[in-house]
């Protein structure tokens, strides 16, 4: 196994700057805003990599790291880049949005083909709480992982909203669908993520990768939320016992409003409304975090809300996306699947 102990590197491969597609994240003002493709790999190898490091500070992660991606389905090998660096207070991920591990190799082919993207988000070097929680918001990216992946939770398809695969934008919607429920109408691979429309590969859970589900120390890194907290895997330690930490958040009981703009049914998780929050139920709190001697963190569960549910600090703009959600988030469903 790889071991990500990551130290800065001062002598960066020349990155050749070449046209190509429109970028499906554009940065902000002052970095760069030319799409490029990697034609040299540069820095270290991340492939398959098990994360081991838990320093709560980006500047840590300092580097630039490439792997090998593979399409599964599609027999295809690319090379996925990602650089970490500085500027003024913040740290500053760019990538080409590929994994560093096999994807498209779910149940079911993706809808969408995955496609090398020019990414750029910046995170606070010193993130702290704020006053209020943020919510989620389909107009947002929410996290990004050491792998240079982003994080987007939230699916555009809501009950009653078009066919339900997309146009859902308005956040106040009740019933919006839960892209990794078991029997869920869109399509993911076994690392819980697919691509939008555009091929910008993403997760909405549990990357299955990065970090081991099984182990006898508590999880690492794998990644930072727009906020600029840590996002830690799932292994906790509980007074000297290694355990997986738990969510909050708890399945309802009982079965749905039924009548018009009700889906009706058994509460199975189905949909996001499908949970309630419990606090002290779990171990995290509403945004699916908590503190541990002094640092604050999100954390991986096997359960909602798997990843995050809300901002506990203030998410930086360059994780605001570019253009609205419903003309770049569509999850086509899958021909052979039925909502129910």
């Amino acid at each position: 196994m790889h071991n990500l102990t990551i130290t800065a590197l001062l002598s960066f491969t020349t990155v050749a700057l070449t046209a190509c597609a429109s970028p499906s994240h554009r940065p902000t003002t002052g970095l760069h805003t030319v799409p490029y493709q990697v034609t040299a790999k540069a820095g270290q190898d991340i492939t398959n990599i098990i994360l081991t490091k838990r320093s709560n500070h980006c500047v840590d992660y300092v580097g630039q790291y490439h792997a090998i991606a593979e399409d599964d389905r599609n027999h295809q090998h690319y090379t996925a880049y990602l650089t970490i660096s500085t500027l003024g207070g913040k740290c500053v991920f760019t990538s080409n949005a590929l994994p560093n591990h096999t994807y498209n190799d779910g149940k079911a082919s993706l809808p969408n083909d995955v496609k090398p993207q020019y990414q750029v988000y910046q995170i606070t070097q010193s993130p702290m709480v704020a006053a209020h929680t943020t919510p989620l918001s389909l107009r947002q990216d929410n996290a990004i992982f050491l792998n240079g992946v982003k994080v987007d939770v939230l699916a555009a398809g809501c009950y009653g909203v078009g066919d339900g695969r997309m146009g859902c934008n308005n956040m106040n919607q009740p019933w919006r669908y839960d892209p990794v429920y078991r029997l869920s109408m869109f399509a993911t691979d076994s690392h819980h993520a697919h691509a939008q429309p555009d091929g910008t590969y993403h997760y909405h859970a549990a990357p299955n990768a990065l970090f081991s589900e099984h182990g006898y120390a508590p999880s690492p890194v794998i990644g930072f939320a727009a906020d600029g907290f840590p996002i830690f895997g799932s292994l906790i330690d509980d007074h000297g016992s290694i355990r997986p930490v738990t969510s909050s958040y708890q399945l309802r009981t009982g079965s749905r409003p039924g009548g018009a703009g009700n889906p009706g049914g058994q509460y199975d998780g189905r949909f996001r409304d499908d949970y309630i929050y419990m606090k002290n139920s779990g171990d995290l709190d509403e945004c699916n975090g908590m503190t541990v001697h002094g640092v604050y963190g999100y954390y991986i569960t096997a359960t909602f809300p798997y990843i995050l549910n809300c901002f506990k600090g203030t998410p930086d703009s360059s994780f605001n996306k570019k253009r609205p959600e419903h003309q770049r988030h569509q999850h086509p469903r899958p021909p052979q699947r039925r909502p129910w």
